[in-house]
């Protein structure tokens, strides 16, 4: 294949998938894997993608921190059908964790009243939201409060984590990378994330379509370490495969 058509088969992929690997352009390009890297330097200076480890995106896949105030106006549709869906998971005097976001903040409004809840929390505003439903006891970590994300982080929070064994985990991210894993723009943010993790039965993360193929400072986990993903329909399909390969069951909506 020469270079001008294997330039078109790698933007028409990365239109078609929003991600792209080395090692998979090189078995159905039949090329080497030097080859396709030096292919994927050329677009990058053209500005026609970004190059990552071993992979490509249409986008800047780097994530930095936005406030929540910012975040909430952004995938609104999306977000709500997803918070919608993740109700689903809930039953009666489930002891569940909410970690932080604006996903998981429109998960926690909307919770049915009528459910009995023990819940845990480091995001105030997830508290505050919780506050007029009679049947649930919030629990609410304490800590250093981050602003932009309405949540407390540090040693606190993450030692008052470890006493307790929940059920599951609902949370959001700021990237979803192949190969990376789940990330946040805080490291601390991250690290209290990942011991959410260790204190749930199932990890359910609720994320639109738009955080895939990108990825922030802070790693939570990878996503072998989670259970089940929420997303909205505009996911492409080689997300859908590559997620279920690796054993996470995927829910659209």
């Amino acid at each position: 294949m020469i270079i001008a058509k294997r330039h078109k088969y790698i933007l028409d992929k990365l239109e078609e998938a929003g991600y792209v690997s080395v090692a998979a352009l090189s078995r159905e390009m039949d090329v080497t894997m030097v080859t396709v890297r030096k292919d994927l330097r050329i677009l990058e200076e053209k500005g026609l993608l970004f190059r990552t480890h071993g992979s490509a995106t249409p986008v800047s896949p780097y994530v930095n921190d936005k406030p929540v105030t910012e975040k909430r106006l952004v995938q609104v549709s999306q977000k709500n059908a997803i918070a919608k869906r993740a109700t689903d998971f809930l039953h009666q005097n489930d002891v569940i964790i909410i970690g932080s976001g604006t996903t998981v903040l429109a998960f926690a409004q909307s919770i049915p009243k009528s459910l009995s809840l023990t819940v845990l929390t480091a995001a105030m505003n997830v508290s505050m939201a919780l506050l007029d439903l009679k049947e649930t006891e919030v629990v609410q970590l304490g800590g250093v409060v981050r602003k932009s994300s309405s949540s407390v982080v540090g040693h606190f929070a993450e030692n008052m984590i470890k006493d307790f064994a929940c059920s599951k985990l609902f949370i959001s991210v700021d990237g979803i990378d192949p190969e990376f894993g789940l990330t946040t723009s805080n490291l601390l943010e991250a690290h209290l994330n990942s011991i959410m993790i260790a204190s749930a039965q199932k990890t359910i993360v609720l994320a639109d379509s738009s955080k895939f193929g990108k990825k922030s400072f802070g790693k939570i986990a990878n996503l072998e370490d989670i259970d089940t993903l929420i997303v909205d329909k505009k996911l492409s399909v080689h997300y859908v495969e590559m997620l279920e390969e690796k054993g996470v069951k995927v829910i659209l909506v």
